[in-house]
């Protein structure tokens, strides 16, 4: 057994090519990047993959360690040096896998990323705590956490993923119909079933980079791209701030109107951006 029989991926384009990883979202799975994938699979080989325990992947019982899952992935597919596009956590576990095997890691592209070692703010904790996790009543909530539920009634899924969507994608200072239908539907769908497996299925623990990556973004010498929606929560476009100025040479583009899922919302200037950035990142 290999890596590929518990990870659900997809790749596409000229074998020969260079290649480009993409790496969702924690509240999405490998669906996100539907645009990305057809358009920038026309010159390069492109591979999209669920975590473990997200999407068709298998789940994620014990330790897991999702730097080590993305670079086992490229190991399996044969891919030596890839160029890495992580949104959101997807972003934290590209940044760890460029500290971890440089040498493999041809450019990044950091799309409303997180970082892993950073400090979240306690205003956008206490504000998810409110705009989010009262959707659920609290007790039952705390059952979901724990996985003592004996059954998870789907209306609490579909309560968090709306709130979740509404605050994180849509952005905290945005209501509903800054998104399309479209972009709506696609996002609660991806979130409901990120909700339904954490609080069904086994209960594993996360292990990160230590030392941690806040710390050593100076260590990374792969050329970066940073793109940041201007209005995701303000501690997550914080964090963007800190990639832009921490990794040497790092460049940030700011999205208006742009909540925390760019390539979802905004697919088209995501690919350009991508499209554009990277003949010059692969040549550095």
């Amino acid at each position: 057994m290999t890596i590929l029989d518990e990870i659900a991926y997809d790749q596409a384009g000229p074998r020969g090519a260079e290649a480009v990883v993409l790496v969702h979202a924690a509240v999405a799975d490998r669906r996100m990047w539907e645009h990305q994938f057809r358009a920038l699979s026309e010159r390069y080989r492109v591979i999209r993959y669920d975590w473990r325990g997200h999407g068709e992947s298998a789940d994620a019982p014990g330790e897991v360690c999702h730097h080590e899952d993305l670079l086992a992935v490229m190991d399996a597919l044969g891919v030596e040096r890839a160029a890495l596009v992580g949104c959101s956590m997807g972003g934290a576990y590209a940044t760890e896998a460029a500290l971890v095997a440089p040498g493999r890691v041809a450019a990044l592209a950091l799309i409303c990323s997180g970082l892993a070692g950073h400090t979240w703010p306690p205003e956008m904790l206490a504000q998810a705590r409110e705009r989010v996790r009262s959707s659920v009543p609290e007790e039952r909530l705390a059952r979901y956490l724990q996985g003592s539920a004996e059954e998870v009634d789907p209306a609490d899924v579909r309560a968090m993923a709306d709130a979740h969507t509404l605050w994180q994608v849509a952005g905290p200072d945005r209501g509903r119909d800054a998104l399309s239908d479209e972009v709506w539907e696609a996002a609660t769908e991806m979130c409901r079933l990120v909700f339904q497996r954490s609080w069904t299925g086994p209960h594993g623990t996360e292990r990160l980079l230590s030392p941690p990556a806040a710390g050593r973004l100076h260590e990374i010498a792969a050329p970066t791209l940073v793109l940041n929606g201007l209005a995701d929560v303000p501690g997550i476009q914080e964090v963007s701030d800190l990639l832009a100025k921490g990794i040497p040479g790092a460049r940030l583009v700011d999205l208006p109107e742009t909540g925390h899922l760019p390539p979802l919302e905004r697919p088209e200037e995501v690919t350009a951006a991508l499209t554009a950035f990277l003949p010059d990142a692969f040549a550095a």
